[in-house]
């Protein structure tokens, strides 16, 4: 069977990338303390070093090390947890970078990528020229160490950008043909740290790492003592995968560089020139961007279930939110998110996720863009319509179109210990929100001293002030130890005196000790009067109000 010739390739390599990406991103560890550059840092993933820094690496840490072996020679180490989304995401916007100069650009794992080198070569005028480009670009986004190999296919030039190229000369180019001479020193270990040697998924790293350890014990230490096994016996010991690796060492890398598909370009903006003032204008100008939004998405079908909206003022002030829905966006959507986001106090916090501050000025530029997509198939009407459900949802969206954001309101379960906190209203649509502050999240927080079910069924909006007192008229109070003055004999409300017939209690609610201002002690109690009625009575010093009533 006839074996391709490998193809000229570039590869890109960024060194320690995962530290790269922590600084980048955010730039801060836990706790929120800002990351310095110059710091020892490494990502330890599975208790084993992925990455390190360069001031950690002069401490003698190195990749591969075990944490506490590397926290033995770099006792102020830091050490953080290896995080592959955060990879990804830091790297993502420098692979569109990439692509804006040389198309077909083959995403390996973050921090490496490969191409091609013919396209740039003949558009730059030659392959030093072309990865000269590209490195100059990395360093225009404020990368300094980016290295770049060009070789008979992407393995080889992977190991020249690792092992050729350097700070001082990023760039390494093995000359075609070259490549088995160019690898023949190399350590076979190179087969197991190589991503693109590692073959197809199928193929698994602890296969080659076996492999990899097997060529050792053997004897076989570098790449060249490999390809100048006979293959024959290579494929008898060690099967297909070890024929793969056998050709890489002998420069034979007959796999092609598998460009990446872009992701669509989902958002879309629109500049206004000169600003506008008024929001009504800015919703009218939205109507095509929206329309053209919404055909973008189902073009692949896919809906928007929550939407980003960006406004940017005529002085750079912005203002930037994510709205939800209770279904799926259409364009009318869209365009009254818009006009609800230019007429609320966008900088008053705790609306929604509000972020941002007011504009002061004239609009002149609106971006918007999908925050979460879902299939299409998912939101398509039933054969015979979505019964009750969606009538209700086309009524409460009219009147919001109306009336506004917040012209529709619907109840939902919030988080805290005083029964009152617990009953929000959030406008409709965002009765899904979740999240840092969302209302999922408020809830799930544990909330020592909040009263268990069963709840009661009457909660006053404002508290409703009380007497208890006992048989003998005194007033009844609580001790710091949680003692009762007396046994509650007598329920005062609204000037009716009623007899109390059981009672339970106390249970404290302490909040906030630590501040002065906001510190709240109290107790409650349940009371049941003669005829019949549960009340839920809180005692704050000698003051007592009814929280709720059990009806």
């Amino acid at each position: 069977m006839a074996v391709s010739s490998p193809v000229r390739s570039l590869v890109l390599w960024f060194p320690d990338w995962p530290v790269t990406a922590l600084t980048r991103d955010g730039g801060g560890l836990a706790g929120g303390v800002p990351l310095d550059p110059r710091r020892a840092v490494a990502v330890v993933e599975r208790n084993l070093v992925v990455a390190c820094s360069a001031s950690a690496r002069a401490e003698g840490v190195r990749r591969g090390q075990r944490r506490r072996d590397a926290q033995a020679r770099c006792p102020g180490l830091t050490v953080v947890p290896a995080d592959p989304t955060r990879d990804h995401r830091a790297f993502a916007p420098l692979v569109s970078r990439i692509e804006e100069r040389a198309p077909g650009v083959q995403l390996v794992r973050p921090g490496l990528c490969a191409l091609r080198a013919r396209g740039p070569a003949r558009y730059y005028g030659g392959e030093i020229e072309a990865a000269r480009v590209l490195v100059d670009e990395m360093h225009g986004l404020g990368l300094g160490d980016v290295r770049a190999g060009i070789a008979d296919g992407p393995f080889t030039a992977e190991q020249a950008a690792q092992a050729g190229a350097s700070a001082a000369e990023p760039i390494f180019s093995v000359p075609a043909g070259g490549a088995a001479g160019f690898l023949a020193p190399l350590s076979v270990a190179v087969l197991d740290a190589s991503s693109l040697g590692a073959g197809p998924p199928a193929s698994s790293a602890a296969a080659s790492a076996d492999l990899v350890g097997l060529l050792a014990r053997l004897g076989v230490q570098t790449l060249g003592e490999f390809a100048a096994m006979p293959p024959d016996r290579v494929r008898e010991r060690f099967g297909e995968r070890g024929i793969r690796l056998h050709s890489l060492s002998g420069g034979l890398d007959s796999r092609p560089v598998e460009p990446r598909t872009p992701p669509p370009e989902l958002h879309r903006e629109i500049a206004f020139e000169p600003p506008l003032e008024i929001a009504d204008q800015v919703a009218f100008g939205m109507r095509v961007t929206a329309d053209d939004f919404i055909a973008g998405l189902g073009a692949i079908d896919l809906v928007c279930t929550e939407l980003r909206v960006e406004l940017v003022g005529d002085r750079g002030e912005r203002s930037d939110r994510v709205w939800l829905h209770p279904g799926s966006f259409d364009a009318a959507a869209v365009v009254d998110r818009v006009r609800w986001q230019l007429a609320e106090d966008v900088g008053k916090p705790g609306e929604g996720g509000t972020e941002g501050g007011l504009l002061r000025s004239g609009v002149a530029l609106v971006r918007i863009s999908p925050e979460a997509v879902d299939a299409a198939s998912h939101h398509a009407p039933a054969i015979f319509g979505g019964g009750p459900e969606e009538r209700v949802h086309h009524a409460l969206s009219r009147v919001q179109a109306m009336l506004g954001h917040r012209g529709v309101l619907t109840p939902e379960i919030g988080g805290g210990r005083w029964l009152v906190e617990r009953q929000v209203l959030v406008p409709w649509g965002d009765r899904h929100a979740t999240g840092k502050d969302g209302i999922a999240a408020q809830r799930a927080r544990p909330w020592p001293g909040s009263l268990p079910d069963p709840l009661p069924t009457t909660v006053f909006a404002e508290p409703v002030p009380v007497d208890v007192r006992a048989l003998g008229g005194e007033t009844i109070d609580v001790d710091e130890r949680g003692a009762v003055s007396a046994v509650p004999a007598v329920l005062v409300e609204s000037g009716r005196r009623r007899v109390i017939e059981a009672w339970a209690g106390p249970w404290p609610v302490v909040e906030r000790t630590w501040d002065p201002m906001r510190a709240r002690r109290a107790h409650r109690f349940q009371v049941v009067d003669a005829d019949g009625a549960a009340w839920l009575l809180v005692c704050e010093g000698d003051v007592w109000t009814a929280e709720a009533s059990y009806d």
